[in-house]
This record gives C-alpha cells, sequence and structure tokens, in this order.
C-alpha cells in the first residue's frame, strides 16, 4: 500500500490526467465536464496564491473575465486565431495581476483582500461601461471557434467530446507547469511565505518580489481559463468578472481542500455538480449549497481531497529505517502538496 502510495506521490500529474480523461464517461452531460474541467483549472489557479502563498483574493474574477475577453475580443473583433486568442487571453490576465499584484501585495490580512475585491470591481465597471467592445451587459457575443486541422485531423468544437479533450490539452499543461513550480525552490519559498513571510524574509526571501510573481502565475492560470471558458460558451458573459464568480473560487478551494493539488478540481466538480443537480428542483440553488459549504467548513475544514489525504496519512505507517538506512521519506507528503 506504501509502495502505491509513493507511487501516486511521484505521478500525481498523471493520476490526475488518467482521471479527467474518464471523467466525461461520468457525469450525466459532457458539457457539465467541460464546464468541472474550466473551472478547476480556476480554482487550481486561485489555489496557488491561497492555498500555497496564504494570500486570500476576494477579486480573482478579475483575470478570469480579463482572460475570457481579450480571448473573445481578439477573435470577435480582430478575427484571431483561437490558438494564438488564448495567448492573448493568458498574456492579458498576467499583465492585470502585475498591476493589481504591486498594489494589493503591499498590503497584509484582510486588508490585502479588500483591496484585490475593490480593484476587481473596478475592472469589472470599466468592461461593463466599454460595451463598445464587451457588450456591456449583454456580454461579448461572436466568440467562433473554426475547425482546424492538426496532424490529419479536423478538431471541431461543435463536437461536445472534441471540445472536451482539446480544453483538457491545456489544463493538462497547465497542471505540469503548476506541478513543476511546487516541486521547484520557489515551491518551498511560497509555503515558506505561507507559514510566517516575516521569518521567510529573515532567511534572505525577497518576500514583495515573491508575493507578485505568485500573483502573476496566479493570475496567467486562471486567465487561461477565462480563455477557455470563452471557447467553450462562444459569448463572454459579464457575470466572468463579477464578484460572485471571485466567491465561487473560493468555495471551490475549501471544498476540495486548500493546499492540495487535486482538491481544486474536486471542489468544482462536487460545487457545479450541486448547483447542476439542485436548479432542477428549485430556483433557491445557493441556499443548498450555502449550507453544504457552511457543512463542511465545520466538519470537514480539510476539505474532501484533504480529509481524505489526512485519513490516508493517519493510517498508512511509514516504514522505519534500520540502524544505518537513510530516513524514509513520507509519500503522502508529497501527495499532499
Amino acid at each position: 500500500m506504501h509502495a502505491l502510495i509513493r507511487t501516486i506521490a511521484q505521478h500525481r500529474v498523471a493520476a490526475v490526467l488518467v482521471f479527467l480523461l474518464l471523467f466525461p464517461l461520468l457525469m450525466p452531460y459532457q458539457a457539465l465536464a467541460v464546464n468541472i474541467l474550466v473551472f478547476g483549472l480556476y480554482a487550481v489557479g486561485f489555489n496557488l496564491l491561497f492555498g500555497y502563498t496564504g494570500l486570500l483574493s476576494f477579486g480573482h474574477a478579475a483575470f478570469l473575465g480579463i482572460g475570457s475577453y481579450a480571448t473573445g475580443m481578439a477573435i470577435a473583433l480582430a478575427g484571431v486565431p483561437w490558438p494564438l486568442a488564448i495567448l492573448c487571453g493568458v498574456a492579458g490576465s498576467a499583465l492585470a495581476g502585475v498591476v493589481i499584484g504591486y498594489l494589493a501585495i503591499r498590503t497584509r490580512g484582510i486588508y490585502f483582500s479588500m483591496v484585490t475585491l475593490a480593484l476587481a470591481q473596478i475592472v469589472y465597471y470599466a468592461f461593463y461601461k466599454a460595451d463598445r467592445w464587451t457588450g456591456g451587459e449583454n456580454g461579448l457575443r461572436g466568440v467562433r471557434v473554426d475547425p482546424i486541422d492538426v496532424a490529419g485531423f479536423r478538431l471541431d468544437f461543435t463536437n461536445p467530446t472534441t471540445k472536451y479533450y482539446v480544453i483538457l490539452v491545456f489544463v493538462a499543461a497547465a497542471l505540469w507547469f503548476v506541478s513543476r513550480i511546487l516541486a521547484s525552490p520557489f515551491g518551498a519559498v511560497m509555503e515558506a511565505i505561507r507559514e510566517n513571510d516575516k521569518r521567510a524574509a529573515a532567511c534572505g526571501y525577497d518576500v514583495a518580489r515573491s508575493k507578485l510573481l505568485v500573483f502573476v502565475l496566479s493570475a496567467g492560470l486562471c486567465g487561461l481559463a477565462g480563455a477557455l471558458r470563452a471557447l467553450h460558451l462562444s459569448v463572454v458573459p459579464i457575470d466572468s468578472l463579477h464578484y460572485l464568480t471571485s466567491g465561487h473560487a473560493v468555495m471551490m478551494c475549501l471544498l476540495g481542500g486548500m493546499g492540495t493539488f487535486f482538491g481544486p478540481f474536486v471542489g468544482a466538480a462536487v460545487f457545479l455538480w450541486l448547483e447542476d443537480a439542485v436548479t432542477n428542483l428549485t430556483s433557491h440553488w445557493m441556499l443548498v449549497v450555502g449550507i453544504v459549504f457552511m457543512l463542511f467548513v465545520l466538519f470537514f475544514p480539510r476539505g474532501i481531497w484533504g480529509t481524505v489525504l489526512h485519513e490516508l496519512r493517519r493510517r498508512v505507517p511509514v516504514p522505519q529505517p534500520a540502524a544505518g538506512d537513510p530516513p524514509v521519506v513520507d509519500a503522502t507528503r508529497e501527495v499532499r502538496q
């Protein structure tokens, strides 16, 4: 059992991708699977800042929305091919991350959260009023995703299965990128800042620069999620920038387990599945989801995936090395990261 856990820990990206390859078979319809894929990536980007660095942002919808609008405007207004339009979305969100992050990291605690919320609302208002380019309250229309030929295969986004697996390619690349960040020395710096930023500074790390870099990386990942959402919906709704969408990232992260690699996807799946199931029964789905969220916060503070990992670490003993042998590394710690 311990060897199995070690194998999963060493190949966490592969394990997640194998699950995501089979994921559409578990969902009632593929559009829901695509939504979970997109919002799972959005939650992963938020988790990089909140779960691993300890910075709670209430304004991450700004990066999801900017990624969506930049991609949508590149396609609808400039006629840019959609693969290049995705890069426009990521670049636009990363640039916004530089500006917002530079202003936000000057504060700490709840003030950081409030500054990100205020700046995100400024972005929302700016896009809402720029209806000539963004469509205003009606959103941006005409985001056409034309079929393209790749290595002899025709990729047509009107096919839900094709759409899911094309989006999965981008998500897989993002997950690999996040995995490399967490496994690097910079990943250790992030966790050091989360635990005690003053001690991290005393150890010689440039805390302000590290926070800004994490903020920009998080913004870029959320921008990629927004770009993929624009391709999925073929429109960019104004609610992509709404503060409630920022709240969704917080809820998904806490439901799945903050500071875990797979937790954001679990949280996104539970949140969106509940939304889809409850809306078929009542229009007050937010009340039901809110009650579920409250119960999880009270009784499962580690989140769903975080609780699973905690129980796994508790039940699977780590073998002790014999005299003279090198110490054994707890493989479940790598799973947690």
